[in-house]
C-alpha cells in the first residue's frame, strides 16, 4: 500500500522523464507532489461571447471553428497557426505561435474554449497565444485554474493531471497532524477537503477555507519550530566570556561608529559574557556597516583567548573583506588569514597548521573554511555574511568546529521586524538602521524604454569621466517566445558592444556561468578592467567596486523593491554622485506605484515593508536556504492575524505539552520540518 513517502513514478503518466523533469522541482515522492501549491489562481469560470471581449483583458469565449487552421512557416523557429472562430456575435481571429500540431487539433464546425488576452478593437477581434481545450472538458478553462511553478518539461496541464492522480491515490493515508481540539476551536477544515480545493477550488469560498487551513497550519508548526528551537539553545551553557576593554579597536578606526553600530556590537558582546552561545543575526541596510560589527566581535573575541571565522558567499568577497580587515587587526596583535577554495595548496596546509596551533586569531574565507581537514585551536565566534547564501548546514558546520561557539549571521537584505521574528525566529535580532554620516544618496530616476539613447549618452559621459557602470537584466538569454520583451544579459551585451559601444571594454556574467569564470569576470570590474558589466541578480552580493557609478536596471518591472535596493546598493559605494535608472514600460498603476517608491526612499527597511505590503513575503521566502521551513501558503504580510491565532494556539499546546508526548503526530510534523535547524543545536 502506498504511504505519502512512495515515489512519484506510482502515479499513472509520471514515467521516467517526467520524474526526472519533476525532480528539477523538488517533486520525489507522493507528499511532494500533493504539496505543490498554486503560485496564483486564475477566475475562468466565466464564459463570455465574442462581442462582449474587451480590448486588452483577459478573457474566456466559447466559439465555433469557421474554417481550416491555416500554417505559415514565418521563419526558423517561428511558426503561426491561424484560426478563425465564430458566435452569434461575431468573428475571433486567433493566433498560435509554434504549435502547429493544433491544425490537426482543431476541427472545423466544433465548439472549443479559448482563454486569452482580448486585442484588436470593437470591429476585428483578435486573440494570439490562447489557452484552448474542447468546450466542456473544464481542465484548464469553465472553473478556477491553479497556476503552478513550473519547469522545462512538465506544462501546466501535466502538472495539474498529475496532481489529480497523486490526490486520488492518498484519499485515505492524508493524516491530520493538527490535533483536534485546535482545528475545531479555530474553525478549520479536514485536512482532505483542504488539500482537495486547494488544487481544485469548488468555488471561491472553498478556496478560502482551504487556504486558511493550510496556512494556519504552516504558521502553527513553524512557530511551534521555533519555541522549542530556542528553548533547546536556551540549554547549552559555556564558559563567558571576560569583558574587554574596546577602547583600542575603537581608536585604531579610521572613522567614528555611528549610534547603531556601537548598540549592535554592545548587544553582541553582552551575549558572548551571558554564559550562553550568541546566536545573532546582525541586519543592515547596505553599506551600514556590518563588517565593522564582526570585526568588533572578532576583537573581542582573540583578547579573550579564542579565534573568530568569518565565512563569505563568493571568493572575491573574502578577499574584499581580508583586504580590508587585516591592516585593522594585524597592529591590534590579532594575527588574520585569508582561506579560499584557490588558495595554494601549499599555503592551505601552512594556514590550517596555524589554525589548529591557535597562531591565527581571525581567519576569513569562504566554504574552504569548513573542508574536513580544517581544525581550530579554540574556534570561538562563526560569522557568516550574507547569510541568505548559507545553509543551516553549512553554518553548523563550522559552529561544529568548536565546542558551541557563538554565532553571529549578517544579512545586508532589510526585512520589516515583523518579519524578521518570523524569519529569523531561532536568532536574536540586532539591526543597523542608520548610513554612516556623509554618505551621498543615489540619485534614483524611473524612465520608459524612449529614454535609452539618452541613457547610453549618459553612460558614455561617465565612462569618459573614468567611471564604471552596471546594467541588469530579468534573464540570461533569449527566450523563443517572441512575445517576451525582456532584455537577456547574453544578446544585450554583445548588442552594447556591436551598435552602441564599440570603443567600450564591456564584459557579462550571469548564475549560469561557472564559479571560476563568473570570479573572474567580477574581479577584473572591481579592477577598472571593464567598462560597463552587464549581469543578471547575480551581482546583488558581491564585491564593492567604489568606481560604480551607475546602475540601469532594465524591465524593473520584474524585480520585487527589496532586490532592487540590493542592486542599486551595488553603487554609491564612492566618493562620487552616483545614479540608479530604472526602466520599465509597464503602464500598469500598480507596477508604476511601487517603482516610484525607489525614487522616493533610500530607506532599505521603509522599502521592504512597502515591498511586502504590495507584494507579499515571496522575495524572502522565494529562496529560503537558511533551513527553517518555508512558507508556501501562508503570506506574512496578509496572514498577521492567522499568524497571531498560530502563535496562540502553538503557546497553548506547548503549555498543556511541552514535549508533545500526547501529540505524536504533530511532534513527527514539526521533526521533519525542522530536522536541518535542529543541526545548529546537535
Amino acid at each position: 500500500m502506498a504511504d505519502l513517502k512512495t515515489d512519484v513514478r506510482i502515479v499513472k503518466g509520471i514515467g521516467e522523464q517526467r520524474a526526472k523533469a519533476l525532480e528539477k522541482l523538488g517533486i520525489h515522492t507522493l507528499q511532494d507532489l500533493i504539496s505543490w501549491f498554486p503560485r496564483r489562481y486564475e477566475d475562468r469560470t466565466e464564459i463570455r461571447r465574442i462581442s462582449e471581449l474587451t480590448p486588452g483583458e483577459t478573457a474566456c469565449v466559447a466559439a465555433m471553428i469557421a474554417a481550416p487552421p491555416a500554417v505559415s512557416h514565418i521563419r526558423k523557429g517561428l511558426d503561426l497557426v491561424k484560426v478563425q472562430a465564430v458566435d452569434n456575435t461575431g468573428v475571433l481571429e486567433i493566433t498560435f505561435f509554434n504549435q502547429s500540431w493544433l491544425k490537426s487539433s482543431l476541427h472545423e464546425g466544433e465548439t472549443y474554449v479559448f482563454c486569452g488576452k482580448a486585442e484588436g478593437n470593437l470591429f476585428r477581434r483578435r486573440m494570439a497565444g490562447p489557452i484552448v481545450e474542447p468546450e466542456g472538458r473544464r481542465e484548464a478553462t469553465g472553473r478556477i485554474v491553479p497556476i503552478y511553478p513550473l519547469t522545462a518539461g512538465v506544462s501546466q496541464l501535466i502538472l495539474s493531471r498529475s496532481i489529480r492522480q497523486g490526490l486520488d491515490a492518498c484519499t485515505d493515508i492524508l493524516p491530520d497532524v493538527l490535533p483536534n481540539e485546535i482545528r475545531r476551536e479555530h474553525a478549520l477544515c479536514h485536512i482532505g477537503f483542504a488539500y482537495e480545493n486547494i488544487h481544485f477550488p469548488e468555488s471561491t469560498e472553498a478556496l478560502a477555507l482551504a487556504r486558511r487551513r493550510l496556512a494556519f497550519e504552516e504558521l502553527f508548526f513553524f512557530t511551534l519550530g521555533l519555541r522549542q528551537l530556542r528553548q533547546r539553545r536556551d540549554t547549552v551553557k559555556t564558559q563567558p566570556l571576560r569583558k574587554v576593554n574596546m577602547r583600542s579597536f575603537y581608536e585604531a578606526l579610521p572613522f567614528a561608529l555611528t549610534e547603531a553600530q556601537r548598540r549592535c556590537i554592545d548587544e553582541a558582546l553582552a551575549d558572548m559574557c551571558s554564559g550562553k552561545p550568541m546566536n545573532r543575526l546582525c541586519q543592515g541596510d547596505v553599506g551600514s556597516g556590518k563588517t565593522m560589527v564582526a570585526a568588533a566581535c572578532a576583537y573581542f573575541c582573540a583578547k579573550n583567548g579564542k579565534q573568530a571565522a568569518l565565512m563569505a558567499p563568493t571568493e572575491i568577497l573574502a578577499r574584499q573583506h581580508y583586504e580590508s580587515l587585516s591592516p585593522l587587526m594585524e597592529p591590534l596583535g590579532v594575527h588574520c588569514a585569508l582561506l579560499t577554495g584557490s588558495t595554494a595548496a601549499k599555503e592551505k596546509k601552512d594556514i590550517a597548521a596555524r589554525l589548529a596551533a591557535g597562531e591565527i586569531g581571525f581567519v576569513i574565507g569562504t566554504h574552504a573554511l569548513i573542508t574536513g581537514d580544517v581544525e581550530y585551536a579554540r574556534l570561538g565566534l562563526v560569522v557568516t555574511d550574507e547569510q541568505h547564501r548559507f545553509g543551516v548546514a553549512q553554518r553548523a558546520a563550522l559552529a561544529g568546529k568548536g565546542e558551541h561557539p557563538h554565532v553571529l549571521v549578517m544579512s545586508a537584505t532589510p526585512i520589516p521586524r515583523t518579519l524578521a521574528l518570523i524569519l529569523y525566529g531561532d536568532l536574536d535580532v540586532s539591526v543597523i538602521d542608520r548610513l554612516p554620516p556623509g554618505r551621498r544618496p543615489v540619485q534614483t530616476s524611473f524612465v520608459s524604454s524612449r529614454y535609452h539613447p539618452r541613457i547610453y549618452k549618459f553612460l558614455r559621459k561617465l565612462v569618459n569621466e573614468g567611471r564604471q557602470a552596471y546594467i541588469v537584466c530579468p534573464q540570461v538569454s533569449q527566450g523563443e517566445d517572441p512575445g517576451d520583451d525582456r532584455k537577456a544579459v547574453t544578446e544585450y551585451a554583445a548588442m552594447l558592444q556591436q551598435n552602441i559601444f564599440p570603443d567600450l571594454r564591456i564584459a557579462f556574467v550571469h548564475g549560469k556561468m561557472k564559479s571560476r569564470e563568473k570570479e573572474a569576470v567580477m574581479d577584473a570590474f572591481a579592477q577598472g578592467k571593464t567598462d560597463i558589466l552587464v549581469s543578471t541578480t547575480v551581482i546583488e552580493v558581491g564585491v564593492d567596486v567604489p568606481n560604480a557609478a551607475v546602475m540601469v536596471i532594465e524591465n524593473a518591472e520584474r524585480f520585487g523593491l527589496s532586490q532592487l535596493h540590493q542592486l542599486r546598493g551595488r553603487v554609491g559605494r564612492g566618493s562620487h554622485q552616483s545614479y540608479c535608472i530604472l526602466i520599465s514600460d509597464n503602464q500598469n498603476e500598480e507596477t508604476c506605484r511601487r517603482l516610484k517608491v525607489m525614487t522616493e526612499t533610500a530607506d532599505g527597511f521603509q522599502i521592504a515593508e512597502e515591498d511586502l505590503r504590495l507584494r507579499g513575503p515571496g522575495d524572502f521566502f522565494g529562496e529560503r536556504q537558511h533551513g527553517l521551513p518555508g512558507l508556501r501558503v501562508a503570506d506574512i504580510g496578509c496572514d498577521t492575524h492567522l499568524l497571531q491565532e498560530a502563535q496562540k494556539a502553538a503557546d497553548s499546546l506547548l503549555a498543556r505539552d511541552p514535549e508533545l508526548k500526547n501529540n505524536p503526530a504533530a511532534a513527527e510534523r514539526m521533526a521533519e520540518l525542522f530536522a536541518e535547524a535542529a543541526l545548529t543545536f546537535s
